[in-house]
């Protein structure tokens, strides 16, 4: 998982920063005022080889920690159940075949 957050931090520091900016501005309202930040950050990390092993090995587990967190808008911390059990289906997903390089991803992570 460490390698998904370090390819976010370096690939999309921007995106991340006006995100959280915007949740930080709007705590009880963040799911709203800040969704189409939210898309940018998915599909600036979407397309990254690492990014997409995980989101198809941990498919279910992150569907449940949306799922969570659209019921729990106002206390995402309710969620930590669901986000444990995605970040431990993370750490568990083989990355070796998705760290080829390919000429269509923007972002170096040659180095992860």
């Amino acid at each position: 998982m460490q390698v998904a957050m370090d390819i976010t931090a370096k690939c999309c520091h921007k995106e991340m920063e006006s995100y959280g900016q915007c949740v930080a501005s709007h705590p009880s309202t963040w799911q709203q005022h800040c969704q189409d930040l939210k898309m940018k950050v998915a599909q600036c990390t979407s397309s990254h080889p690492v990014i997409q092993k995980i989101q198809t090995d941990c498919s279910k587990e992150f569907t449940e920690f949306e799922h969570c967190l659209r019921e729990n808008q106002n206390s995402p911390t309710s969620c930590s159940v669901h986000v444990a059990h995605f970040l431990g289906c993370a750490e568990t997903v083989d990355l070796s075949s998705a760290r080829s390089p390919q000429p269509s991803i923007l972002c170096d992570y040659t180095n992860f």
